[in-house]
């Protein structure tokens, strides 16, 4: 028996592969399948089953990629309905895997159409869980993403019995595989790890620990915060069906001339995926930044709109990285990409943009001489409340491309913008900058070093804007 966790950092997703005999299966894989077919080539194995826990919402699934690569069956839980070819199954029904067996144990809750799948060891005996959504390390799926017709209170109601008659049934030692992990928005507070037991998860976790299923209900639903937007997006696509990444790539992966690229700007999203701190000291005019280094496909998702064009900016090279980590959440209209980057651009002579960057000493000078000077924190509100620069507003940078998130701040005021570390304030500032507001700096290193800084009051009250 093999089992190997693929997890990729920057969705927090984990995708699994299971082996015995030259047999494997694939569970929630991603939408770029290189790396379960080269593993299962590397291992003399063949794909035999796709297994999906559910549509996912916060990525595309690549099970019609893999089937297509593979002709092994997709296969859902109960209750699901697709636009293309699956096999539904049943509760209860048994998976051959070499001597090993997958069994489909229908877990609706989080969806109608959850699914887990137990794998049960050569003997027949459980020795590892595939929980999807349905059950994290130290929490549970949150009840109101793609839930159809139900409420998010019914949904969860469902949950409470799929985790006492499914999951908490089970043997302390079986290990629990989720499909996230923490920084997922797919649960409200994951735990610091990829995979626990039913054992440490019956005694620490709180949805398990409740036995009054009001309560739990309670717990389950309150506290949720507002979804990405690119969620019910991803959770329809999965559902219905996609162009295979061969034709994504064929349609985005063009080097386009500075003429070309400034033709086609027009009505088009900008996006510099360059780090954050080359992005500041200059850029195209307009352009959005959302660096790699960080959690570029989460934040893609959550800020850029589906329905228009996009072009990109990227370090050499990573052109192609860009693409496939915008397609693993849905974006399939990326024009091309500016053929020598924002260096050709700049040689050229073209027109650039740039955001001031300062350190937390300087903000510390500026603050006692200047009546115009506001601090915008633009981290979560639970980050905020657990402690900000005195008088500084919230603007969570989750919402600041909502209409109207901006219109507070007037011309005259000198924004000092900030996040945790860097990396979501000059996404910050390059949305700021884009919607004409230019009047405003970035803050190096974030509240992390602004928290110890000499003349930087820190407090617990809340100020919020928006």
């Amino acid at each position: 028996m093999f089992i190997k966790q693929l997890y990729t950092g920057c969705l927090s997703e984990a995708a699994y592969y299971i082996e015995s005999d030259g047999e494997a299966a694939i569970i929630d894989p991603l939408r770029d399948i290189e790396p379960y077919l080269e593993l299962a080539h590397e291992r003399n194995a063949s794909i035999k089953y796709i297994f999906e826990t559910h549509f996912h919402a916060d990525f595309v699934s690549g099970h019609l990629d893999l089937a297509a690569a593979t002709k092994a069956p997709i296969v859902y839980g109960p209750e699901t309905v697709t636009s293309f070819p699956v096999h539904i199954a049943k509760d209860g029904e048994d998976f051959k895997i070499g001597k090993l067996t997958v069994k489909a144990l229908h877990t609706p809750g989080h969806t109608m159409e959850s699914t887990c799948y137990l794998l049960l060891d050569e003997n027949g005996e459980p020795n590892a869980v595939f929980t999807g959504d349905t059950l994290f390390v130290g929490d549970v799926g949150r009840p109101d993403l793609f839930s159809g017709d139900l409420s998010k209170e019914e949904l969860a109601g469902l949950l409470f019995e799929s985790l006492k008659n499914k999951i908490k049934t089970l043997p302390d030692h079986v290990i629990v595989y989720p499909a996230h992990g923490p920084g997922s928005a797919c649960g409200k507070n994951l735990g610091p790890n990829t995979y626990s037991t039913i054992g440490d998860e019956k005694s620490s976790n709180y949805a398990l620990l409740a036995e009054d299923k009001a309560d739990f209900i309670k717990q389950v639903t309150e506290g949720l915060a507002t979804p990405p937007q690119y969620f019910p997006i991803n959770a329809q696509i999965n559902k219905e069906g996609y162009d295979t990444m061969n034709t994504v790539m064929e349609r985005s992966l063009k080097p386009l001339s500075i003429q070309a690229f400034k033709e086609r700007s027009a009505g088009a999203v900008i996006l510099d995926t360059r780090n954050a701190n080359v992005f500041t000291e200059g850029f195209v005019p307009g352009s959005i930044s959302i660096g790699l280094e960080g959690r570029f496909a989460e934040w893609a998702g959550s800020l850029l709109p589906f329905g228009q064009p996009m072009l990109l900016v990227t370090a050499a090279g990573q052109e192609e990285e860009t693409i496939v980590r915008l397609a693993r959440v849905g974006f399939d209209k990326v024009q091309g990409y500016l053929e020598g980057g924002f260096e050709a651009w700049k040689a050229a002579g073209e027109k650039i943009d740039m955001i001031i960057s300062v350190d937390p000493d300087e903000l510390a000078m500026d603050i006692p001489h200047d009546e115009n000077l506001v601090v915008v924190d633009v981290r979560k509100p639970a980050e905020y409340a657990d402690g900000h620069i005195k008088n500084a507003v919230n603007l969570t940078l989750s919402e600041m491309t909502d209409p109207g998130a901006l219109a507070d701040l007037d011309d005259h005021l000198n924004l000092y913008v900030h996040c945790q570390g860097g990396y979501r304030s000059v996404i910050a500032c390059s949305i700021m900058k884009r919607e004409g507001i230019h009047n405003l700096r970035n803050v190096n290193g974030g509240f992390g070093k602004m928290k110890d800084q000499k003349g930087l009051t820190v407090v617990q009250e809340k100020n919020i804007l928006n």
